[in-house]
């Protein structure tokens, strides 16, 4: 169980920190005139991981938006970084938490 835990976490931390690098490329590109902002979105795979990956933001297809040469949405980008960031740390605590489990089974079995 706790094996499969870790496994859990660190895919959640490597999801989330993929979402992160995502909205950081989005903010530092916010001046360049014809960049698209992408999107992260997530998935699930088999064993109870998750997976990041970014694509083209849909509502940024057509029409430059908020006022910047590149339709980045520094207000929207800056939540959603919050998000990652909580999501990151709740994965590292899945980890850290499986870990301290595992440590205890092992002592017990000493």
């Amino acid at each position: 169980m706790s094996l499969s835990a870790i496994g859990s976490g660190l895919s959640g931390m490597q999801a989330f920190q993929r979402a992160l690098d995502v909205t950081a490329n989005n903010v530092a590109n916010v001046s360049t005139n014809g960049f698209r902002p992408q999107q992260a979105s997530f998935q699930t795979v088999a064993g109870g991981g998750v997976n990041a990956t970014a694509g083209a933001n849909p509502s940024q297809q057509n029409a430059v938006t908020s006022g910047t040469p590149s339709g980045t949405d520094l207000v929207a980008e800056t939540v959603k970084s919050l998000q990652y960031k909580y999501g990151f740390d709740a994965s590292a605590q899945v980890v850290k938490t499986a870990n301290e489990t595992l440590g205890t089974l092992i002592n017990l079995k000493a």
